[in-house]
């Protein structure tokens, strides 16, 4: 070593540079389990295992916010000078590991982030010019190459069609009462999206009945019993600048899911029965999906004759327009809505392109029922969450493998229809991993997975923009105690969340 420093030094700095070095002592570091190089004695496993607990106890001791803002500022040098910055933004460890990034814009020690999440405040976000993609994004290609990753524009669509849905619950639940005398009067709904307006409502009648002791047991049950109810609407866009964006003309119909006692029944009468207008014995759908879509009520018109005329009258309102049709629907809705497109497809002769958005639907038919709405070229995208059971069945008590195996040549299986994008409760930052089944099946949940959905190799994006304020009004119980006791701190008591809230609210997807 004495021979590298006497190449190195002039000899008559060699004698204090000498003194120097043996009063140098290595000044140990808060990250270094080691204060001098004696590493032969260590296992560099030990000292990295080591090294990430220093590091951790960091994080810990640095996990309170910093009042103090970060401000720049240019001294005489040209050089820039940060204040107010703490341990860890000093480190600047999301350029060594990105998932740390990811990790901390997600975390509630960003309260402004996580005010604006919990704000009833939406954030809205550009809505791209769909042009003459239209098509692509309507499902002419059963959406191939744009579910894994999720295409931007795709999300944005899709939350928006959830929100329709939305729409119909808050419609029903303003006013589910119908009276038995006369016929319903119009009802108001409001749309999350103010480029359409609402040309028809929509209502769906139980064939059976409850017995009679059931109101002398409990007569308050009041619309919970009542055998027709409104259950969704159909609208129209009528804005010639959303017109343009989205390359034409759009009518949706959107259909709430279970709320009714006699809806409730109808879903548990899981026979497969043929359809009425197909001459395939083989085409079976599940009677009580079709007892609500063909019945009649003592003042309301069948479902399935609602749909037919309204879509009639509208494809021959806006002749020689490009027109689309898009269904879609949660839970209940999204099996009757599969029965809807089955049914509008082949109501004319030039029926425009029809696809559907199912959120949480159940099996509805066997494999005859898809190969039918196939050949129909009825586009079905499935949203699909991992958890949830109301997507497995009918039909889940043989077995998955079993149905598997049995779909090819039993007419009596259930089999689901059209692309499926899946979504996982669990990859969300914000809710529990055990949340329960209500949760893994509710509509906002639904949209706040897709809103964050990248793709299958990164469940959830650090950049979603949906407003959690919904989402803990609606399953408070199933958010993360993390996010809830930061809501707190922010002063977003739970108690600001207890009066009613709109059903939709818009959600960016950028």
């Amino acid at each position: 070593m004495m021979i590298g420093v006497g190449l190195t030094l002039p000899a008559q700095n060699l004698n204090v540079f000498n003194a120097r070095r043996a009063s140098f002592k290595c000044q140990k570091s808060p990250l270094n389990p080691t204060s001098r190089r004696h590493v032969s004695s260590t296992s560099s496993t030990e000292l990295t295992r080591e090294t990430l607990s220093n590091l951790e106890k960091l994080l810990q001791k640095s996990n309170q916010p910093d009042p103090e803002r970060v401000v720049k500022t240019s001294t005489s040098n040209g050089l820039i000078e940060t204040k107010g910055k703490g341990l860890l933004e000093g480190l600047n460890l999301s350029r060594i590991w990105p998932e740390i990034k990811a990790a901390e814009e997600m975390s509630p020690r960003h309260l402004n982030r996580l005010q604006r999440l919990l704000s009833k405040t939406m954030e809205y976000s550009p809505r791209n010019n769909l042009g003459s993609r239209w098509r692509e994004y309507h499902g002419c290609n059963d959406w191939s190459g744009l579910l894994d990753p999720l295409d931007e524009n795709l999300r944005r669509e899709v939350v928006r069609y959830g929100e329709f849905v939305q729409a119909a619950y808050h419609g029903f639940h303003s006013n589910p009462a119908m009276s038995t005398d006369e016929a319903p009067l119009p009802r108001h709904v409001a749309l999350p999206d103010r480029s359409y307006k609402v040309t028809k409502s929509l209502y769906t009648t139980s064939s059976v009945g409850l017995p009679k002791w059931v109101d002398d047991v409990a007569p308050d049950l009041g619309w919970m019993t009542q055998r027709s109810s409104w259950i969704g609407y159909v609208a129209v866009c009528d804005d010639k600048r959303e017109i343009h964006r989205m390359g034409r003309r759009d009518i949706v119909i959107a259909l709430r899911g279970t709320a009714t006692c006699m809806e409730w029944a109808e879903n548990f009468r899981a026979q497969l029965d043929q359809i009425p207008e197909s001459d395939d014995p083989t085409q079976r759908v599940e009677r009580g999906f079709l007892s609500l879509h063909k019945t009649r009520g003592a003042h309301v018109p069948s479902l399935a004759e609602s749909v037919v005329e309204e879509v009639q009258r509208l494809i021959e309102m806006y002749k020689g327009e490009p027109l689309s049709i898009t269904i879609t629907g949660h839970s209940l809705g999204a099996a009757l809505s599969l029965l809807v497109a089955d049914e509008i497809s082949s109501c004319t002769p030039h029926v425009p392109p029809v696809a559907m958005f199912s959120f949480g639907g159940p099996r509805v038919g066997n494999k005859g029922f898809v190969e039918r709405l196939n050949k129909k070229n009825v586009k079905v995208l499935r949203i699909v969450n991992n958890q949830d059971l109301i997507t497995k069945v009918p039909g889940v008590f043989i077995g998955e493998k079993a149905q598997q195996q049995q779909k090819e040549d039993n007419p009596w299986t259930y089999s689901h229809v059209g692309t499926e994008l899946r979504v996982d409760t669990k990859m969300s930052p914000y809710l529990k991993p055990n949340v329960d089944i209500a949760c893994c099946h509710d509509l906002e949940a639904y949209l706040h997975l897709v809103d964050g959905y990248l793709s299958s190799k990164c469940p959830f994006r650090s950049n979603a923009k949906r407003s959690l304020a919904k989402l803990l009004h609606d399953q408070g119980s199933n958010v993360k105690q993390l996010y809830t006791h930061k809501a707190l701190s922010l002063n977003l008591e739970r108690d600001r969340f207890s009066f009613p809230m709109p059903s939709c609210l818009p959600s960016p997807s950028q």
